[in-house]
């Protein structure tokens, strides 16, 4: 094998110079030509363009904080318009309805002035805090060639603002039900005709006076008792004790903390609540009607109505010349509180100017609770359920009404205004932000409604 190999070895030596040699070595060379043409294998060809990302849209530095922003929502546009008036429009593929609870709630709880909102999960809210003026649309719509990949619905946000309170040249945005991944903003039209006004009885928000944008009050018969309908904001809430200033805040955005007319001239220039003050049977009872009506803004069935003077006077110190006697007589003749209407001969006085006490909060607002004639009761049976051990000077009418709230569970009026306790104190003082616990809420357990889930948007 050695000599084999030296032989190979000798022959390819000795042939190195040869023709053939050379040929062999040609045909193993590399090709020339693939060193002036390196696009057979695409080395130095010309990158494909990508395509490049649109800007995005962004607010202006100017757009005011105040102003609550959706989390889940792109913005698609921002336009100026005139005298600083802005539009911003923005798209989500959340419900309508879960925009609308998200507005009521940041309105509702961070001082806004509610001067409209919308009657279902969709429309218009119009809110105003110092001299801004905002109006939010939110509008469901359909896409109408949807990748496959995309939400066959979205939701669209339109935000008008005006920073120095200037009323909207414009009302609400078209309501075309269609849409584009890309919309553009439309100019305003016309009003929406299915969004109750001011005077209407399906409209819930309070008014707020001196506003451009509210239609011109009905022309309301003398009989009428002048109330101020508008969103409270208290400064001295924080007296209260801090489990009833929720209960205070929800009802005074709502608007139903309402002042009579007299009342109202006296304290003009005052934001402040008196949570600590003893609340007078009078305005318990104009208060007692207000969230009442205002739970129940789209259940007429379960509203009380107030009467004109031409009703005759159920109580002789309350006659038709009284600027609640709409409140008290209604209340009578709906059988809420104890009259000759109802046959009590002996409650001819109805005092409005008492303070009201413990027995007759409870004694007047169950009915409206259950909805139903109060059972049965007797003193043992409420020593048995709620305990008291001052039970015997719970007045008998009364005993009916404790023995009800008792029933409601959680939901009760005595736990929710005075907590626990084994003493009732029938005949004590109601203080205005007890009577505001009480009136927080209305039905029974699992079955009611609060003002918390009106100002979310819940009926």
């Amino acid at each position: 094998m050695l000599l084999s190999s030296a032989v190979i070895l000798s022959s390819l030596t000795a042939c190195a110079n040869s023709p053939t040699a050379k040929n062999l070595e040609k045909s193993l060379a590399a090709d020339s030509r693939l060193q002036n043409n390196s696009n057979i294998f695409g080395t130095n060809q010309t990158p494909r363009a990508t395509p490049q990302q649109q800007p995005t849209v962004q607010l202006p530095e100017d757009f005011p904080a105040d102003i609550p922003i959706y989390p889940n929502a792109q913005l698609q546009s921002v336009t100026p318009g005139t005298e600083g008036q802005s539009v911003a429009q923005w798209q989500s593929i959340d419900p309508s309805n879960f925009i609308t609870s998200f507005y009521r709630s940041q309105f509702g709880t961070n001082n806004w002035q509610i001067v409209q909102q919308p009657n279902d999960d969709t429309g218009t809210f119009e809110a105003r805090r110092n001299n801004l003026l905002v109006r939010v649309t939110i509008q469901p719509k359909s896409v109408t060639s949807a990748t496959p990949n995309q939400s066959q619905t979205l939701t669209e946000l339109r935000i008008d603002y005006s920073p120095n309170g200037t009323a909207f040249a414009s009302p609400i945005p078209s309501t075309d039900t269609t849409a584009t991944p890309n919309p553009t903003t439309t100019p305003n039209t016309e009003v929406a005709t299915n969004t109750p006004q001011p005077g209407s009885p399906d409209f819930i928000g309070p008014v707020l006076p001196n506003s451009n944008t509210a239609p011109a009050p009905r022309t309301t018969p003398t009989t009428t008792p002048a109330t101020t309908q508008t969103a409270q904001q208290f400064s001295d809430i924080n007296k209260a004790p801090q489990q009833l200033q929720r209960y205070i805040q929800d009802l005074g955005t709502l608007g139903v903390l309402t002042t009579s007319t007299n009342q109202a001239k006296v304290n003009t220039n005052t934001n402040l609540f008196e949570p600590s003050k003893a609340i007078t049977r009078r305005e318990y009872a104009r208060w007692l009607i207000a969230a009442n009506n205002a739970m129940y803004a789209s259940n007429p069935a379960k509203q009380i109505r107030t009467v004109s003077e031409t009703a005759q006077p159920a109580f002789t110190d309350v006659p038709k010349t009284n600027p609640d006697f709409a409140y008290i007589q209604g209340l009578a003749e709906a059988g809420i509180i104890p009259s000759t209407l109802s046959g009590d001969s002996t409650e001819v006085l109805f005092r409005p100017d008492a303070p009201l006490t413990r027995e007759q909060l409870l004694l007047w607002k169950l009915p409206l609770d259950t909805r139903s004639a109060l059972p049965t009761a007797n003193l043992e049976a409420v020593k048995q359920t709620w305990g008291f051990q001052d039970a015997g000077k719970i007045d008998s009418r009364a005993l009916r009404a404790v023995l009800a709230d008792y029933q409601n569970g959680e939901q009760s009026n005595i736990r929710r205004v005075f907590g626990f306790t084994t003493l009732f104190q029938p005949k004590r003082t109601v203080t205005r932000a007890e009577a505001a616990a009480a009136l927080w809420y209305f039905g029974t357990q699992g079955d009611g409604i609060s003002a918390a889930d009106i100002l979310k948007g819940k009926t």
